[in-house]
């Protein structure tokens, strides 16, 4: 049977290749490494178009919301294939925006955890034990890195708050999901996150969760004005629902961290519905749901 990426859940292994298969087709494409995993697998981002100023998407902050890694490679391809042919996606003029502002893409923040929700606790290597003793009887419920640390939960941005949550959730330790690490910034995950944005002009950055089909777009005082305009836009183009930041998801995530420390625009798109992880055989329903929203979102 002939290999398609988008028929199967996306191990680390099949992910690699579908990278090192999309460099060869598409040579213009700047793919690298933006920092390891606790397990040292690589953390790959993918630009295109004018890299001086650009938009991020980033997905698999969860383990378990694995589609959002499928989703952002799906998108990719699609724009890669429409820049080297000089067409147009829904009637967006790829080339000329990506000329203006360019998209780069980080696939899978959480490589360990994806493959231990995958897996299981025999790919955390070192760590297989460890993980074991927490996984709670099943990796299905694995949504940490391979320390056991919410990576949507390690990021300075309320941060003191957030563990005054956890701990009246009775989170305190290693878990497979919601414990926010020791400090912030403690996992080599996030800090990737961190040296990317410090490094690049991010204008507007977007993190793909699942699931929900609702958009996230203010964190504190320093939202700025215009993501509510943007929000209404997304959230008018896809059918998804604006909502507010609220209880364990109000503190400690990437998007508020963007927003905090950059004054930038940043938002959480919870892609489709259902009990996670969702199927692979959601991912052409939820893409074509919201293909036109990510074109919006990649220039807007």
């Amino acid at each position: 049977m002939q290999y398609n990426f988008y028929t199967s859940p996306p191990n680390y292994r099949s992910y690699v290749k579908k990278l090192c298969e999309l460099k060869r087709d598409f040579p213009f494409l700047e793919v690298s490494s933006i920092g390891q995993s606790v397990l040292g697998r690589e953390i790959y981002a993918i630009g295109i178009g004018n890299m001086q100023s650009i938009t991020l998407f980033a997905g698999a902050f969860h383990a378990q919301e694995w589609l959002t890694c499928s989703l952002l490679i799906r998108y990719l391809e699609q724009l890669a294939s429409s820049y080297k042919e000089k067409t147009t996606v829904c009637g967006f003029p790829v080339n000329q925006s990506l000329k203006q502002r360019g998209i780069v893409i980080i696939p899978m923040v959480n490589p360990d955890g994806v493959s231990i929700a995958l897996e299981g606790a025999s790919s955390a290597g070192y760590l297989r034990n460890f993980v074991d003793s927490i996984m709670q009887n099943s990796n299905r419920s694995w949504q940490a890195n391979a320390r056991g640390v919410d990576l949507n939960h390690n990021y300075n941005a309320g941060y003191k708050q957030l563990k005054e949550l956890e701990r009246s959730a009775g989170i305190t330790s290693p878990s497979p999901r919601q414990y926010g690490g020791e400090c912030a910034h403690s996992e080599p995950e996030t800090r990737a996150m961190l040296a990317f944005l410090q490094t690049r002009n991010v204008e507007t950055a977007y993190a793909f969760h699942s699931q929900g089909e609702e958009i996230f777009y203010e964190y504190g005082l320093n939202t700025p004005a215009k993501s509510i305009y943007i929000a209404e836009i997304l959230s008018k183009v896809s059918g998804y629902t604006l909502v507010k930041n609220d209880g364990l998801y109000s503190h400690g995530g990437f998007k508020d961290y963007f927003i905090d420390k950059f004054y930038r625009p940043g938002f959480t798109i919870e892609i489709g519905k259902g009990e996670n992880p969702l199927p692979i055989t959601n991912l052409e329903k939820v893409y074509n749901k919201i293909l036109e929203m990510m074109l919006v979102a990649t220039v807007i």
